[in-house]
């Protein structure tokens, strides 16, 4: 092998398209663009959605919803989940070291899903009114 016998594959590489160079090419006069009409102009489109004039899909249909920019900043922590963290004393950063909670998080609320007999003390953590009774059922208490 020399690098001046180097080729690529066969088939691999094809010519490039050249559109308008005569009737024989097969892609001469209107050169693939068919007959008039705005698509057939140089520099003639529409922007995407149009519809020709009629009221396009996008407004047609109603608004509906709304998704709060802040949500991602919230997280939620099962009694569960802080019966299998076994800890006494719980807080933002351990959850977030155990990976309960996302970094990002900045609140937390703790719900009553799940059972819980471990003695928890939370700081900094909020819970439900059914989680607030079940921790102090427990002999933990919740100091928000």
């Amino acid at each position: 092998m020399e690098l001046n016998t180097l080729k690529p594959a066969a088939g691999s590489k094809s010519a490039r398209r050249r559109v308008g160079r005569g009737i024989g090419s097969g892609l001469g006069k209107t050169a693939g663009r068919g007959h008039k009409g705005q698509k057939s102009r140089a520099g003639g489109y529409h922007k995407v959605g149009f519809e020709g004039g009629q009221m396009p899909l996008q407004r047609r249909l109603p608004k509906r919803g709304f998704k709060s920019t802040t949500l991602k900043f919230n997280a939620e922590v099962t009694l569960a989940d802080l019966q299998a963290l076994g800890e006494a004393q719980v807080d933002m950063l351990l959850l977030k070291q155990a990976g309960l909670v996302p970094e990002l998080a900045r609140k937390v609320k703790v719900i009553n899903t799940g059972a819980l007999t471990l003695a928890v003390q939370l700081n900094q953590i909020a819970a439900t009114a059914g989680a607030k009774a079940a921790i102090e059922a427990a002999g933990g208490s919740v100091a928000a």
